[in-house]
């Protein structure tokens, strides 16, 4: 399971004002249609960060091309998907469910699915909003319906940095977008006890709502973790302060994920991020992990290290 007390925040789905943000899938603020994939170029991007232990030390790695999606999968997405394969996702499968952040703690809910993210008692999925309650091999199977395939961590976190070198943050250096707004749907007050909502979403927002980075990638921060192809490991020479937290999770096959959420506080982990990373168990679903899909050209050797 994704180390959940690193990243645990509300899960009230209340309607909340989204007036602070428009969300819109079909142009950007009056430009040209948002296109259905984005071209990453080959370059050089420098990985991790000294935020915090398990995302150093800092590392130059070369990739190839490649095409990702805009936007992280919908639920209106993987709609298409489960109507044309029949597909049944692991929560469905012999009532087993997921993980959902209630109160304060995290608990396992057996009805709760990609269809009803925070179970049963909770709010249906909405089509605009990020699919979750999805495992691993949930989302291999959808990418693989599309003929693409989930990114690896350096693919990631190339196409998150939007070629903005040794940035913090997707759209820069500052925590805050250039006037004072929140720019990602993550938590805003003091974890755990107060969420301002300060950016109109106390959970999951629908996708698009936030500026795009310098590629015309959104919610390359915060709204939902972001599942990788690449297994978990520490980097070799990582500070040995982070082993500790994630022998567990290693042990038990995790699969790396990305990006932060809309569960995660300044105060607490500070995680919607690009270089932002932790490990989480790939047969599990949560209510706060999701995933893009992306697509290589015919000559990048790049498969990652796989997930299980």
């Amino acid at each position: 399971m994704v180390i959940l007390a690193t990243v645990a925040c509300s899960a009230s789905e209340d309607n909340a004002s989204s007036s602070l943000q428009q969300c819109d899938r079909t142009s950007t603020n009056g430009k040209a249609a948002v296109p259905e994939e984005v071209w990453i170029p080959s370059q050089i991007v420098t990985l991790g960060s000294d935020v915090h232990p398990e995302e150093g030390p800092r590392v130059n790695v070369r990739i190839p091309g490649f095409w990702i999606d805009p936007y992280e999968t919908t639920n209106a997405d993987f709609e298409r998907f489960v109507d044309a394969t029949g597909y049944l996702t692991t929560a469905e499968r012999d009532n087993a469910g997921g993980a959902v952040f209630d109160n304060g703690q995290w608990r396992l809910d057996a009805t709760a699915t990609w269809r009803n993210p925070f179970g049963a008692a909770g709010p249906p999925a909405q089509p605009d909003h990020p699919v979750v309650q999805v495992t691993y091999d949930d989302a291999i199977a959808y990418a693989g319906w599309r003929g693409r395939d989930l990114p690896t961590e350096a693919e990631w976190e190339a196409a998150a940095r939007g070629g903005i070198a040794h940035a913090e943050y997707t759209w820069g250096s500052s925590p805050r977008l250039e006037d004072g707004r929140p720019g990602a749907n993550h938590w805003q007050g003091v974890f755990p006890v107060l969420n301002t909502d300060e950016d109109g979403f106390p959970t999951l927002a629908p996708v698009g709502c936030f500026p795009a980075n310098p590629y015309g990638l959104y919610d390359m921060a915060g709204n939902v973790w972001e599942l990788t192809k690449d297994a978990w490991s520490l980097r070799p020479g990582a500070d040995k302060s982070a082993a500790a937290a994630v022998n567990q999770s290693a042990a038990i096959g995790a699969n790396t994920i990305k990006g932060g959420s809309w569960l995660c506080a300044d105060n607490f982990c500070r995680n919607y991020r690009p270089a932002a990373r932790q490990p989480a168990d790939p047969s599990m679903g949560t209510s706060h992990i999701g995933f893009r899909t992306v697509k290589r050209a015919p000559n990048n050797p790049n498969k990652g290290s796989g997930g299980q």
